[in-house]
């Protein structure tokens, strides 16, 4: 069957409650306040990645799909790698506006109209059921005139979702994702397009991040 915005798989629907408990009531597993969690602290390994993106583009409105609660937002000082110090993300990336969405946290959750420059997904593909992995693909090309940038985790999470389940539910290898990113790509011509796929390798030294860039113009 496919699936879509209008028609979302009924596992969509049942981890999309299971997000908004975890908002408001937190994780007991790990011990996470519920004011602690998802704040959106996955963006930051990524500002420099996306920082890139928005010079190249000349992008100044960026939507952040699943944004968690949004405090990545906040008056966070960064520097740069010459040293030069910023107030925050919108200052080090020097655009206009950052518009927040993430339907599992109610003060995000209302559909986002209109276009963006660009359009940031970080840590949230492997959140979402596999067979809603391409509608979900095919909005955040549609929301982007210049740029779209995700970043996905291959391996499973810490967390468990309040049902017991691991909370990263799209365990893909690199090839799969590029395919479904090639396809939602070439349905929407002139849209930049860079995800970092993120998988644990073993060395001897002991388990180890590695990460490996697609990319498309």
């Amino acid at each position: 069957m496919s699936y879509s915005r209008a028609n979302p798989s009924p596992r969509y629907l049942e981890l999309q409650a299971l997000y908004r408990s975890l908002h408001a009531q937190g994780e007991s597993l790990l011990g996470i306040r519920a004011e602690d969690q998802y704040p959106g602290n996955s963006l930051m390994p990524q500002v420099h990645r996306i920082k890139a993106l928005v010079d190249r583009t000349g992008a100044q409105t960026v939507l952040d799909y699943g944004s968690g609660k949004g405090r990545q937002y906040d008056a966070v000082p960064l520097r740069d790698a010459a040293g030069n110090e910023y107030p925050g993300v919108l200052d080090y990336w020097n655009i206009d506006e950052v518009r927040c969405y993430d339907p599992g946290y109610p003060p995000y959750s209302k559909y986002p109209e209109g276009n963006f420059d660009g359009v940031i997904c970080t840590d949230v593909l492997e959140h979402c059921p596999e067979e809603d992995i391409p509608w979900i693909l095919d909005e955040l090309f549609g929301f982007a005139s210049r740029f779209v940038f995700a970043n996905v985790a291959s391996y499973p999470a810490l967390q468990r979702l309040p049902n017991g389940e691991n909370a990263h539910c799209t365990i893909k290898p690199t090839a799969w994702w590029r395919d479904l990113f090639e396809r939602a790509a070439a349905r929407h011509a002139g849209v930049r397009w860079e995800v970092w796929i993120a998988s644990m390798a073993d060395t001897q030294s002991g388990r180890k991040l590695v990460e490996e860039k697609i990319a498309g113009d």
